[in-house]
């Protein structure tokens, strides 16, 4: 049987236990993208507290591809000395890094260079015009992120995870909600998922075989006309034949309702339904052999080894709990079995989206009130 601290290897990925750092944008980068002493060392608590595997946020690979401010990029060479820091300091407590690579899309919340953002189809979803992509743009876009892999790798990172999900480009391209296009990109689900299979590809001649790609997936985009969890197992095993080494399911858009999400709040869950996503793991691992990453939910110690006793997936991910308590694996692992102290009240995304950055605003707050 599996064991929650169990080691395991990933295409040549060594990681400790399985327990795994979800992307979040930590809105804590310079104007320029590139990293600062906060955000390498938030990362290294996160090491400190032995998470196997952590994965930065929704790095743009492109100016074109900012969402906001405070964003991690590697868009250009000057962002590799940064994330080459972030990742020494990630290995020097035992964990791997593995750097999410995020093209925003129409979700774009800072005006471009261009003055417009670049998605699927025209549209106006955060109120600045999005134009849809010519296919020079699709190109264009395919060799960003392909050159932003290479950055990574050269940085020392162990992988990459695309950024697949949540409203982001290459969910917008699988999504019929936001794709509207009447060329081989748009229709079908294989015309929809082009873009994504050509990034996998392009990646992965890139970096070559031997360094993991990973891929974050919406199980369900949860709006009238999105992406449905019936297309889930299909579209995950297009992307098994083309070689990525470990899914991430997650759900729900930034245009979704909350309850749906993948960071739902709190009083939302009902106590049976801690696992968000536990349904679309079932249907995928009786289809889908690649390694499986399930976020969404995981609180409690008993949860988390569940998810891998019964088999429903390979790793879990954890982000707010993880945002609260950096040291939380290793507490576990030590003994201590309490449940994350996360209420799941979702304040920590507010200074996110200013560019303020990550931290607990529950856990600051009641700091505040014990000062004398």
């Amino acid at each position: 049987m599996p064991g929650l601290f169990d080691g395991t290897t990933l295409n040549g990925m060594k990681l400790r236990n399985r327990f795994v750092y979800s992307a979040t944008n930590e809105g804590m980068a310079n104007d320029d993208g590139c990293m600062n002493d906060a955000l390498i060392r938030l990362r290294e608590e996160a090491a400190e507290g032995e998470v196997a595997l952590i994965i930065p946020g929704n790095a743009y690979v492109s100016e074109q591809g900012k969402s906001r401010p405070g964003q991690i990029g590697v868009q250009n060479d000057a962002t590799v000395a940064g994330i080459t820091r972030m990742a020494e300091a990630v290995h020097r407590h035992g964990s791997c890094i593995v750097l999410q690579l995020s093209h925003a899309g129409a979700n774009m919340y800072v005006p471009s260079q261009t003055g417009y953002a670049l998605g699927p189809s025209d549209t106006n979803l955060t109120g600045l015009a999005c134009r849809a992509m010519t296919k020079a743009d699709i190109r264009q876009t395919v060799a960003d992120f392909a050159a932003a892999a290479v950055r990574a790798k050269k940085a020392g990172c162990d992988g990459v995870q695309l950024h697949g999900a949540h409203s982001y480009l290459l969910s917008q391209f699988l999504s019929p909600y936001f794709n509207k296009r009447t060329d081989e990109y748009g229709g079908s689900l294989e015309n929809r998922a082009r873009l994504v299979l050509e990034v996998v590809r392009a990646v992965r001649t890139a970096v070559g075989k031997g360094f993991p790609l990973l891929i974050k997936v919406n199980s369900d985009d949860y709006l009238n006309g999105g992406f449905i969890l019936a297309d889930l197992v299909p579209y995950c095993l297009m992307l098994e034949k083309a070689g990525v080494d470990a899914i991430e399911i997650s759900g729900g858009t930034h245009y979704s309702d909350p309850r749906f999400f993948c960071s739902r709040p709190v009083g939302t869950v009902p106590k049976d339904q801690e696992i968000y996503f536990k349904q679309a793991a079932e249907f995928y691992r009786r289809a889908v052999k690649t390694p499986l990453l399930l976020v969404g939910g995981v609180r409690t110690l008993e949860v988390a080894q569940r998810v891998i006793e019964s088999g429903l997936a390979d790793y879990v991910s954890m982000s707010r709990p993880l945002i609260r308590e950096p040291n939380l694996v290793k507490r576990w692992r030590e003994g201590d079995a309490r449940p994350s102290t996360c209420i799941s009240c979702n304040l920590c995304f507010g200074p996110v989206r200013e560019g303020k950055g990550l931290y607990c605003v529950a856990l600051a707050n009641e700091r505040q009130k014990k000062r004398p």
